[in-house]
């Protein structure tokens, strides 16, 4: 779909949403929120439901234009122009390590031991650390916290410790910290491009790859690859937030309404997110692949020291803390 014919159909359905339409109450302002995602994806739907939410919450007085598939700029661009005061709001995660290194903890391999140990991390002391820094480094305020699914390892064989990896042919995306890790684990990563991967699988170039499971689906590696094994190795989260020069020229009172608004999207997203984890799991099993538990203490045993070696003096600390459970 061409750029404007996709803008147009986003800011109308936007518009919609967040009562903009005829006989709707003019608004006081209007904030502009884009994000990487495409229309289906989670996020881009919590930001539609933040829009309604936040529309309802002030009267009609904000409205909220939403952009999804980098329409409004790529991930940094976004966060610049956040910091110059011409864009409101984004959707960014460990992409904000370059202003604020406790960032890095948002995406730690092996350091959340479920989904449950996350939320307590984001949702605690350590995540207010963590915000708190980016505010006053990068000059944007988190004001909601969404969840990733985990990535997992596919073969075409199981695996259940790291000592069964053997040196396993393996597609990692070019970050030195992945590279490391699983190197640390016995495997032999390589670099790929996303889009080389299938073929790659498929002639026998590699042997195995990570992703979470809405990839793996959407990648149709289920073609290709006959087992789903449950390293979960990269539990993250992702931040809604929203430029500090915008909030800072918000009342109170509305303040206090995208904080609820935001509060509303982040369990919406939740749901959105803990739903399509089943489904594709379902979805993948149904057309032939096999899910297989693995030992998850030995694989974090494993690939501790790789992972403390590769974050800053600053957040190795707190990285320890997280590892112990804390």
């Amino acid at each position: 779909m061409h750029f404007t014919r996709a803008l147009a159909r986003t800011i109308a359905a936007t518009a919609l949403v967040t009562g903009l339409g005829a006989g709707a109450m003019a608004q006081d302002t209007t904030l502009k929120l884009g994000h990487l995602a495409n229309e289906e994806n989670a996020w881009h739907k919590a930001s539609l439901k933040f829009a309604e939410e936040l529309n309802k919450a002030t009267d009609g007085r904000i409205a909220v234009e939403v952009y999804p598939n980098e329409s409004l700029g790529k991930e940094i661009d976004l966060i610049n122009g956040m910091q110059l005061g011409t864009v409101d709001m984004t959707i960014t995660g460990e992409s904000l390590q370059n202003w604020a290194p406790k960032a890095a903890l948002l995406a730690l391999p092996y350091a959340y031991k479920s989904l449950e140990h996350m939320d307590k991390v984001a949702g605690g002391e350590v995540g207010e650390d963590i915000k708190a820094e980016i505010i006053e480094k990068a000059r944007i305020r988190p004001i909601a916290y969404f969840a990733r699914g985990p990535r997992n390892l596919t073969a075409n064989r199981a695996i259940t410790s790291p000592s069964e990896l053997n040196g396993l042919k393996m597609r990692v995306p070019n970050v030195p910290l992945f590279l490391d890790v699983w190197s640390s684990l016995g495997a032999n990563p390589t670099p790929m491009a996303f889009s080389e991967v299938f073929t790659s699988l498929q002639n026998g170039t590699i042997d195995a790859q990570e992703n979470p499971l809405a990839l793996i689906r959407s990648a149709n590696f289920n073609e290709v690859q006959s087992h789903v094994n449950q390293t979960e190795h990269v539990r993250s989260w992702i931040y809604l937030t929203i430029s500090e020069q915008t909030w800072n020229q918000l009342s109170d009172a509305d303040k206090e309404a995208v904080m609820q608004a935001a509060a509303t999207a982040q369990e919406y997203e939740r749901g959105l997110m803990l739903e399509s984890l089943a489904d594709d799991r379902a979805w993948l099993e149904e057309h032939g692949m096999t899910f297989v538990d693995v030992d998850g203490d030995a694989f974090a045993a494993a690939a501790k020291d790789a992972v403390l070696a590769n974050v800053s003096d600053e957040v190795r600390p707190i990285a320890e803390q997280i590892f112990d459970g804390k």
